[in-house]
């Protein structure tokens, strides 16, 4: 039987390895563009009550509930279509933080890389995709609607003695901290809004790590765990 791996790195991706608020930013200025700041805020306004619902960002189930009720306003269906081209295909390679790769590469030497994203089944994959990630971490891709709580069934998939998590999420890293303890290290790195939200981030205990930059995670070697 093969021995697990002493250390496994689960990494998540939207503000994490890749500027998801700029893809944001890039959405809403092309939806302002072509239909308008009005249809654009009607868009905006159902994807904020599926991240409710559903507890996870559904950029595709919003345009789906957006097209009900522009259909209703006389919008056509061709240039809704032309709105979920831009979604899936966006460069979402060209939005990856100056040294991702090159930060997975460095971890990929010292243990296995793992995708753990939330999300849903169609666009999240397509986003790991084409922003190269799903190649760089060897398909290993796990993306749930609350991750922290699927810790499981990670360490099922990817059995280790030892986790490290690198998150722009302190409420993410400290759920998780809290089920799994010091077998966990937790590695937050300060990017997007999430990150620098300081107000609700003082609800949370500080991760184990804190950097600037997902690059700043090439300069840091991680001491073998014993399996």
């Amino acid at each position: 039987m093969t021995q697990p791996p002493a250390t496994v790195f689960l990494i998540d991706v939207d503000n994490t390895l890749l500027d998801n608020d700029r893809v944001i930013a890039d959405l809403r200025a092309h939806l302002e563009a072509s239909f308008g700041a009005e249809s654009a805020g009607r868009y905006w306004s159902a994807l904020e009550a599926l991240r409710t619902e559903r507890g996870y960002v559904d950029y595709l189930g919003a345009l789906q509930r957006y097209r009900a009720e522009e259909s209703r306003r006389g919008m056509s269906d061709s240039r809704l279509l032309l709105m979920s081209g831009f979604l899936i295909d966006y460069p979402f390679a060209e939005r990856l933080y100056p040294g991702a790769l090159d930060v997975l590469r460095h971890l990929g030497r010292q243990g296995p890389t793992v995708i753990l994203s939330d999300g849903d089944v169609v666009f999240q994959p397509r986003k790991v995709q084409r922003s190269g990630l799903w190649d760089a971490t060897g398909g290993r891709v796990l993306i749930y609607v609350h991750k922290e709580q699927m810790l499981d069934t990670v360490a099922q998939c990817h059995p280790a003695a030892h986790y490290v998590m690198i998150d722009d999420k302190l409420r993410i890293l400290s759920a998780m901290k809290a089920i799994w303890g010091a077998r966990l290290t937790t590695v937050f790195v300060r990017q997007g809004h999430y990150a620098l939200d300081t107000q609700a981030n003082a609800a949370y205990a500080p991760a184990d790590i804190t950097v600037e930059h997902i690059g700043d995670l090439i300069n840091l070697d991680f001491p073998p765990t014993t399996p």
